[in-house]
C-alpha cells in the first residue's frame, strides 16, 4: 500500500517544526502536486514565525509559505479554508526554466529578435508584478530629474520601465535597442514626437546620441556578446550631463513556468550562484565611485544600482 496520501485526505500539520513539514513535501513533491493542511495564517497576526496561537498551533505566515514552495521549485496555489483553524496548502512542481534563459525563445530566424515582439520573452511584463514594479520606483524615486531630462534606455525593448518617468515635466526618451519588432512596440507606446527609439547595437552605439541626465538599463548589461565594462566607461566619457545619474538593473532572477524563481543561475549550475553577480556589481560601484557618483544598491529581483553625481542620493548611499 503507498505511503502517499491521496488529495482527499492530506496530511494535517499542526505545531510539528518546520523541517518536518519541509521533509514531507520533499519525499512527495517530485510525482507531482501535493497538499497539506496547516494552521491558518490569519490567526498569528502580529506573531512571529514559530509562535504559538490559540489552540498550540504552530504561526506561519503565508509569505514563509510561499517562500518554501520556491524553494521546491513549486507554485503555491490559492489556499483554501479547511475549517476554522486549518487551510489546505497545495504545492505545484513548476516546469522547464523560460526558453530564453537557455538561449531559445524567438519565433524568427532573425538573432536581433530574440527578444523581440513574437519572442516568448515578450510575454513577461516585469512591472506587472510587485516584486519588480516596486524596488524600481524606489530608485527612480532617487534621482534628481530636472524638467525637460534627457533619459537614455539601452536596451529600451517596448519601453515598460519609461512609465514609471512618465510625469517628469517635459522629459525626453531616447530608447536604443537592436530589436526592431519591439521598438515598433515602443514607438507606440510613446508617441510623442519628442521620444526617439533607436535601433542600434549597445557595442556601437550612434556617436550622435549626445548627453543625457539619466542613463538607465534593466537586465540588459550582462546579457551575452555585451561588453559591459566598455559600454559603462563610454556612457561616463561621453554621453552624461555633468550631474547626470543612473539605474542599472541586474538580473537576480529566472523564470519557470511562468513564476519568476529568486536567484541569479549561472548556465550549466543547478543551483543559482551570486558570485559573478556580486563581482560585477563590484566593478560598477568601484568605477562610479572614482568618477564622484554616489550609489544605493536596492531592489530583489532585480538588483537596481542607483548611482547619482552632484548631489547626496539617499541616507543608504555609500562612497568607495
Amino acid at each position: 500500500m503507498s505511503s502517499r496520501p491521496s488529495a482527499e485526505s492530506p496530511r494535517r500539520f499542526h505545531a510539528e517544526p518546520l523541517v518536518v513539514v519541509l521533509r514531507h513535501l520533499e519525499a512527495l513533491v517530485a510525482s507531482g502536486p501535493v497538499s497539506i493542511d496547516v494552521p491558518d495564517p490569519d490567526l498569528g497576526h502580529g506573531r512571529y514565525p514559530g509562535e504559538r496561537v490559540e489552540g498550540g498551533l504552530v504561526h506561519r505566515p503565508l509569505r514563509s509559505w510561499c517562500d518554501l514552495a520556491e524553494g521546491l521549485s513549486c507554485r503555491l496555489r490559492t489556499p483554501r479554508g479547511v475549517d476554522a483553524t486549518h487551510v489546505r496548502l497545495t504545492f505545484e512542481p513548476l516546469g522547464s526554466e523560460a526558453s530564453w534563459h537557455t538561449g531559445g525563445g524567438a519565433r524568427t530566424e532573425a538573432p536581433q529578435e530574440r527578444y523581440g515582439a513574437a519572442s516568448d520573452f515578450a510575454r513577461v511584463r516585469k512591472f506587472e508584478d510587485a516584486g519588480f514594479l516596486l524596488p524600481w520606483l524606489e530608485a527612480v524615486g532617487r534621482l534628481p530629474l530636472p524638467p525637460g531630462a534627457r533619459l537614455l534606455d539601452l536596451g529600451v525593448n517596448r519601453g515598460d520601465e519609461l512609465a514609471a518617468f512618465a510625469e517628469v515635466e517635459g522629459i525626453r526618451f531616447v530608447g536604443v535597442d537592436h530589436s526592431a519588432s519591439a521598438l515598433v512596440e515602443a514607438r507606440a507606446a510613446f508617441p510623442d514626437p519628442r521620444h526617439a527609439f533607436v535601433q542600434a547595437d549597445l557595442n556601437a552605439l550612434p556617436s550622435d546620441l549626445g548627453r543625457f541626465d539619466v542613463v538607465v538599463s534593466v537586465g540588459t548589461l550582462q546579457s551575452p556578446g555585451v561588453d559591459d565594462r566598455a559600454l559603462l566607461r563610454k556612457l561616463v566619457q561621453e554621453h552624461l550631463e555633468p550631474k547626470a545619474s543612473l539605474v542599472l538593473g541586474f538580473p537576480n532572477s529566472r523564470f519557470r513556468d511562468g513564476e519568476v524563481v529568486y536567484g541569479a543561475r549561472v548556465r550549466n549550475l543547478r543551483e543559482p550562484d551570486l558570485s559573478l553577480l556580486v563581482k560585477d556589481l563590484s566593478f560598477y560601484r568601484r568605477y562610479l565611485h572614482q568618477h564622484g557618483f554616489r550609489t544605493f544598491l536596492g531592489g530583489k529581483y532585480d538588483l537596481l544600482l542607483t548611482a547619482v553625481r552632484g548631489q547626496a542620493s539617499g541616507s543608504g548611499d555609500e562612497e568607495a
